[in-house]
């Protein structure tokens, strides 16, 4: 499990964020959507059509689970390893994964 205050800092450019436990990791929330999810110490952020690009451009995956005999790719993408290192990193991609919900949630 992540540290619920590190996500804290690392989302503050949408502060108030919550952290709560689900599926067996935790999900990040703002003003009731869900922006991010952490799995395996692994933060995935929200993207749609408009933002996913932007991820696939740096090779990064969705996240994705097994369901059955299928395996399910969800609409959230693994952050870029430098927001790990420096929360400054998180600051153009978390605003982009809360538009994404946002867009999605519509």
């Amino acid at each position: 499990m992540a540290d619920p205050a590190w996500l804290q800092e690392l989302f503050a450019t949408l502060d108030p964020v919550q952290v709560k436990r689900m599926f067996g990791g935790q999900g990040v929330f703002h003003e009731g959507l869900m922006i991010a999810l952490v799995a395996d110490e692994q933060i995935y952020l929200k993207t749609d059509s408009e933002s996913q690009h932007s991820f696939e451009a740096l090779g990064l995956e969705p996240f994705r689970y097994q369901k059955g005999n299928k395996l399910v790719a969800l609409s959230y993408f693994q952050a870029p390893e430098a927001l790990y290192e420096d929360p400054e990193e998180a600051r153009p991609w978390c605003p982009s994964a809360w538009q994404a919900a946002v867009r999605s949630h519509n």
